[in-house]
């Protein structure tokens, strides 16, 4: 996967790694690049392109996703850029990350995409859809990724690589399969009959923590954490369901409430018991707050596209149609944001409009530690 590099790339590479690691924050201005690399962990948000060639119906990479798109469809579970796009534009990258699947020699050093499409916490969720790279695999890749970048810097020089990675940002955004392709499916899964709600989150969040100590144990320093959004608002979840007075399918977000209650006190846990750890939380839920009409959106739960009637109902239908008004539309799919939610996504990451929005700090602020 990653090809040999030669001795006089090899040469250029390791130097440019030391400016980097030497680079001070205060030399930074607006447009340069902030961190010398970005790696990126999570689902079908994130995704762009990791599930391409895996056998699963979870995939994005075909007519109309992807229509807003320079490449057009690349993998990506929405019309135009995901938030994990407009966050490495945010930190100055001249171009996006690449996906763990096709990256190639030197790409690595400014980071990698491991995001896969139905990944959970739990290696089972969204296993009915077929192959997906949960987060245990996505940390043997970046493992892999690492060995491979130690390789390439002085021989084998551990120590530097980890010097290294603890100036890079790390984007972290996993849970969502774990509710909807897995508690919300009984039909395929018995986490919902084995454990009431409450119960669920907390088996959920422990393995959560081992995890991101995990990353932490490879390099990782400054980790961005993001939370899990109302999930019973969303249209396939609401075509499933159905409400009665409500907008949203209360049972659902009050189940994945206490998972998202169960954060902040695990980033504090994580920044008290682990050494020059910086790991904040991003609130998906607070980002959503505020009138979206003030943006253009106002069409808050039809789907943009035309959905598959197939098993991964909830997706676009393989060139389907899709509506001509996207950017008044908040979802693209029955599961995934059009570009603009991206957007507002990773503006407010990157610079928190609500003290909610991040915690304890937001994405520029952990860019210049």
């Amino acid at each position: 996967m990653f090809p040999l590099m030669t001795s006089g790339i090899w040469f250029v590479l390791l130097t440019i790694s030391v400016v980097f690691m030497n680079l001070s924050p205060l030399l930074m201005v607006e447009g340069e690049q902030q961190v010398p690399c970005l790696f990126i962990m999570g689902d079908s948000l994130f995704d762009n392109g990791n599930n391409n060639n895996l056998i699963t119906n979870a995939k994005a990479n075909y007519p109309p996703y992807g229509i807003d798109f320079p490449d057009g469809p690349t993998g990506r579970f929405t019309n135009g850029k995901n938030t994990a796009d407009f966050l490495a534009e945010l930190l100055g990258f001249d171009k996006y990350i690449e996906p763990y699947a096709t990256v190639k020699g030197v790409e690595i050093f400014r980071g990698v995409n491991y995001a896969s499409g139905a990944a959970g916490i739990r290696d089972e969720s969204g296993i009915h859809l077929g192959d997906r790279i949960n987060l245990n695999r996505q940390l043997r890749h970046h493992k892999a990724t690492i060995s491979h970048m130690s390789t390439l810097l002085l021989l084998g020089n551990k120590t530097l690589t980890k010097e290294y990675l603890s100036k890079c940002i790390y984007i972290v955004g996993m849970g969502n399969n774990d509710y909807i392709n897995n508690y919300l499916m009984p039909q395929y899964y018995l986490s919902s009959k084995l454990y009431k709600p409450e119960k669920y989150a907390t088996i959920l969040i422990q393995q959560y923590y081992k995890q991101l100590k995990t990353l932490y144990r490879y390099g990782a320093r400054k980790v961005a954490v993001f939370g899990v959004g109302s999930l019973g608002c969303i249209p396939a979840e609401l075509d499933l369901y159905g409400t009665k007075d409500s907008i949203c399918v209360d049972s659902i977000n009050s189940a994945v409430k206490k998972f998202a209650d169960k954060f902040k006190p695990m980033i504090d846990d994580l920044n008290s018991n682990l050494p020059d750890a910086n790991f904040i939380y991003i609130n998906i839920t607070s980002i959503a707050i505020g009138d979206p009409t003030a943006i253009g959106l106002t069409n808050l739960a039809e789907p943009c596209c035309e959905i598959s009637p197939f098993i991964a109902k909830g997706q676009c239908k393989y060139n389907g149609s899709a509506c001509s008004d996207r950017a008044s539309h908040y979802f693209w799919d029955g599961f995934h944001p059009t570009e603009i939610p991206n957007l507002v996504s990773a503006q407010r990451a990157y610079t928190a409009l609500l003290p909610t929005d991040a915690y304890p700090f937001d994405i520029s602020h952990l860019a210049q530690l």
